[in-house]
């Protein structure tokens, strides 16, 4: 079942009441893998982060850590491969700012919210998995979405992926979605978009992302995709850009179904302790991409990131709710690639510092050094 994402003001998710709510961690999602990501940091700190590559190459039984070192690119761009290489060097850096620059987490961070996948690396700096947890659940859920796109091409063949769409004129995002969900079968009255759909899963054709006031990701068939922008620039005055993504499967998509009920079971297992395999309470709230609000219970965080196989990302909502509501004033987006940051500072009208907040990425040892000093002095500045 399709489903378009209700509207902000229309969920009634709990809100964090927090005072001096401002500074938040914006862990990245698939796509901004490179081979060599993790080097500089190994360079730089061994002390820190070879322990930790050692680490994820024990936990998962195969050396991870060389296929980021040496590639191919696309070994590494293989969903089973990228999804725990992204999560893993998010949170190597992050434990790079701990131990070498005294950054504490806990005293720093006020919420966290993760692109995607980069909710896994959020909810691990927010304290619901362990590292340990967050990188074996990731490697079945990677294997599992890898499978089910193999079987799809396998049984009805085609291409699938996903694609950005780039609007020039940001006022039309909103018709552009009801037309992309008109072309989809779907009813345009209403706050549920839903249909159940006569067509084989992989001929269907979702949208995996809301990343801002004029870009959405779509998810599914490239055939179909393509399709699908014909059918705007003929019938609803569309001509977005349009940008294929690096990624091998369909992300937050019908197709995922079957990983979305791996998930469930492997967030009902306990952990190597013993424990329930979700912590609650975390350290910190972290926004849900599926419901544009913090987690409110233990349940409903492993329903929500279960879901979030096959529903829509809404972070355009959760960066407007952090931004209007919770008023987060500094953006700190950790891992690889600056995705994350450049959406949030197109949304809330910053780069880099301003006086008392900012946006920056850190994805290399130099930007730890710069970023670092540059949230000292936001945070004083504010303070004064």
């Amino acid at each position: 079942m399709l489903r378009k994402p209700q509207t902000l003001s229309s969920l009634d998710f709990c809100h964090t009441n927090q005072p001096h709510t401002t500074n938040t961690f914006l862990p990245p999602g698939q796509g901004v893998q490179k081979v060599g990501m993790l080097t500089p940091w190994a360079t730089a700190y061994p002390r820190t982060v070879k322990p930790l590559m050692e680490e994820v190459d024990t936990l998962l039984g195969f050396s991870l850590t060389k296929v980021i070192a040496e590639g191919p690119n696309a070994a590494l761009t293989a969903t089973q491969h990228s999804q725990p290489a992204i999560m893993a060097t998010s949170i190597i850096i992050l434990r790079v700012l701990e131990q070498e620059f005294g950054f504490h987490t806990q005293e720093r961070v006020d919420i966290t919210l993760g692109h995607s996948l980069g909710e896994f690396a959020a909810l691990v700096a927010g304290g619901y998995l362990t590292f340990e947890d967050a990188l074996r659940i990731l490697q079945k859920r990677a294997e599992a979405m890898a499978e089910c796109s193999r079987k799809a091409v396998e049984d009805y063949g085609g291409e699938v992926g996903m694609v950005a769409l780039i609007l020039e004129n940001e006022s039309r995002l909103a018709e552009f979605i009801d037309g992309v969900y008109e072309f989809l079968l779907l009813s345009s009255q209403g706050s549920k978009y839903d249909s159940a759909m006569d067509v084989p899963p992989v001929e269907q054709v979702m949208i995996a992302n809301i990343n801002s006031k004029n870009q959405i990701v779509l998810s599914g068939s490239i055939e179909r995709i393509k399709t699908l922008l014909t059918h705007l620039r003929q019938f609803g005055g569309h001509d977005p850009r349009h940008v294929r993504l690096k990624s091998d499967s369909p992300f937050h998509s019908s197709m995922m179904k079957p990983a979305q009920d791996v998930m469930r079971r492997l967030l009902e297992k306990k952990s190597q302790d013993g424990e329930d395999i979700i912590r609650w309470p975390g350290i910190m709230p972290c926004v849900s991409n599926v419901s544009a609000r913090p987690f409110n219970s233990r349940e409903q965080l492993k329903d929500l990131l279960a879901r979030q196989c096959v529903e829509t990302v809404r972070w355009w909502d959760s960066v407007k709710y952090l931004h209007q509501e919770v008023q987060i004033r500094r953006w700190i987006g950790i891992g690889p690639g600056k995705v994350g940051r450049n959406l949030v500072g197109k949304e809330v009208g910053m780069k880099g510092a301003v006086k008392g907040g900012g946006v920056w990425g850190i994805t290399s040892p130099q930007e730890a050094e710069e970023v670092m000093k540059a949230l000292d002095e936001t945070e004083q500045a504010e303070e004064d």
